[in-house]
């Protein structure tokens, strides 16, 4: 089936509209929570067995969803294909984010690249699955580079890990 592309609106889709949870397939269940919730400490809200657990950050019902339903034992997707680029979860401080970075260290997760976007500082890797997980925070709106026109100008240049890690609780 061919969709036509529907014409663009005149007004944007109202500013509270938010991304609710990223419900993932994954090929061991065990393997993603030792992951998710070992490493990364999120918190398991609900488990359907061996096959599903759903997890938050403080109690929400859940920001992220694992299954093996259509996944069990399966391979990561080939390269050269299309599906999730990555998952960014946002830290709510520099000072989380730091942990974070200290987690993975700690669990000798290696990283695939760290950047500093002027909006946001981000550090970039691979779940168990080959999934793409960025963990990032940002910088108060105020901070952000600006043109001389007022339009935003993101960049990216080289996270100082070193610096991160200082300003970890």
């Amino acid at each position: 089936m061919k969709l036509n592309a529907p014409r663009p609106l005149s007004r944007p889709v109202d500013a509270r509209v938010r991304i609710g949870h990223v419900h993932l397939k994954v090929a061991d269940l065990e393997r993603s929570l030792a992951f998710y919730r070992d490493v990364l400490g999120l918190e398991v809200t609900q488990r359907f067995g061996s096959q599903a657990a759903f997890l938050s950050a403080g109690g929400y019902h859940h920001h992220l969803g694992l299954n093996t339903w259509e996944s069990a034992g399966g391979p990561p997707p080939a390269p050269g294909t299309t599906g999730l680029y990555h998952v960014a979860i946002l830290y709510p401080t520099r000072a989380a984010l730091a942990d974070a970075l200290r987690r993975l260290l700690q669990a000798g997760i290696p990283l695939d690249g760290a950047a500093d976007h002027g909006v946001s500082e981000a550090l970039y890797l691979h779940d168990p699955d080959g999934n793409g997980v960025e963990l990032y925070w940002d910088r108060p709106e105020e901070q952000w580079p600006r043109a001389s026109d007022g339009a935003l100008g993101m960049y990216t240049r080289p996270l100082d890990l070193d610096a991160l890690l200082q300003a970890a609780p």
